[in-house]
């Protein structure tokens, strides 16, 4: 199992404890990701954990369709992510290939790959949620450095098209805040 596949259900646990202590008020506030409110933020990543599964399963992303669009979170966010989460890290955790191929929009990447870029969006976006919430959160320290290799990796020092900003300078030795600003955020934003 890749390293990236076994942190998921630690960094998944992370978010929902976060998502937990969030505020009734927080939701609507603005996250650190331009046009999206701490809810959005949510349902992004909500929405991320109810295709794993299917698309883990074998389903195609043409196959899943629209199941996932509009409000996932209804009158309840942290109930919708816990059930999402909880699926998405059982359907990692019964992978038996890393090389298994999964349907993705760009096309169809191996289980490692989607793992790692599924980590990102666990780590990155519980920062998100956080600064947007004002509430603390403790990432998970292996995930921030398992995502700072990767993110090293594959933005090239220039951000990806649709996915990532371009990166933030920050002179901060701290490897939460290496993450953040290579994937175009501002380590100092506070909402």
């Amino acid at each position: 199992m890749s390293h990236a596949r076994e942190l998921i259900p630690a960094a998944a646990a992370a978010v929902t404890d976060l998502v937990e202590r969030i505020p009734a008020d927080a939701w609507d506030r603005q996250s650190p990701c331009e046009d999206w409110t701490v809810r959005d933020v949510l349902g992004h990543l909500t929405s991320e954990h109810l295709w794993a599964p299917r698309l883990l399963g074998g389903e195609t992303v043409e196959q899943v369709g629209d199941a996932y669009d509009g409000d996932l979170l209804g009158d309840d966010p942290a109930e919708a992510w816990r059930t999402a989460q909880t699926r998405s890290v059982l359907a990692f955790g019964a992978v038996e290939d890393d090389d298994q191929e999964v349907s993705v929009s760009s096309g169809s990447i191996p289980v490692q790959e989607y793992a790692s870029q599924m980590l990102v969006d666990l780590t990155v976006h519980a920062w998100d949620l956080a600064r947007g919430a004002g509430v603390d959160v403790t990432l998970v320290p292996a995930a921030v450095d398992e995502c700072l290799a990767y993110a090293n990796r594959t933005t090239s020092g220039g951000g990806v098209e649709g996915t990532f900003d371009a990166p933030v300078s920050t002179s901060s030795r701290d490897r939460t805040d290496q993450l953040v600003a290579l994937l175009g955020r501002d380590p100092g934003w506070r909402g």
